[in-house]
């Protein structure tokens, strides 16, 4: 299957320990849709959706991964499918042009006062720069307010994913 991913799951290392099989096709951008970060996780912060606005001029960057279908219910674990994520089909398009069709998740809990864990907007930033996303979209995300997470110990887990 394709998936467009746009926020944390940009980050290869961490779409992989969720879904193994995922293979980076290529960065894509997604139009009348804007990045927010205000979709109310689990564990109190917000995360992040590709918002649809229906404005031409909103595009939302990201890459597009080919899964195993096999392992889609773990992504659909791991994002809360039915639970604050619903997904639907989008065709997104790259440089070259080309379009694909391809799943995303978005947001259906949506709180605009919440903000990310810094942890999370660094796995947003650390995807986007893996992906050669355009300099001016990451110094947006960078310019997003974080939070520091006050479980200490999953904080330390998130950005240890990095230190390998």
């Amino acid at each position: 299957m394709k998936y467009f991913a746009y926020g944390s799951n940009m980050s290869l290392r961490r779409l992989q320990q969720r879904t193994p099989s995922a293979k980076a096709l290529g960065q894509f951008t997604l139009s009348c849709h804007d990045l927010r970060f205000h979709k109310a996780g689990q564990d109190g912060s917000g995360k992040c959706d590709a918002f649809y606005t229906g404005s031409a001029d909103d595009l939302v960057y990201g890459v597009v991964f080919e899964l195993a279908a096999a392992e889609k219910y773990i992504l659909d674990q791991a994002e809360d499918l039915g639970g604050g994520y619903e997904e639907k089909q989008v065709y997104v398009v790259n440089k070259a042009g080309l379009f694909i069709e391809s799943a995303i998740y978005y947001a259906t809990l949506i709180d605009a006062d919440l903000k990310p864990y810094s942890w999370y907007k660094n796995h947003v930033i650390t995807g986007a720069k893996e992906s050669n996303l355009a300099g001016e979209y990451i110094e947006r995300i960078m310019r997003v307010e974080s939070i520091e997470d006050p479980d200490k110990i999953r904080d330390k887990q998130q950005w240890g994913l990095y230190d390998r």
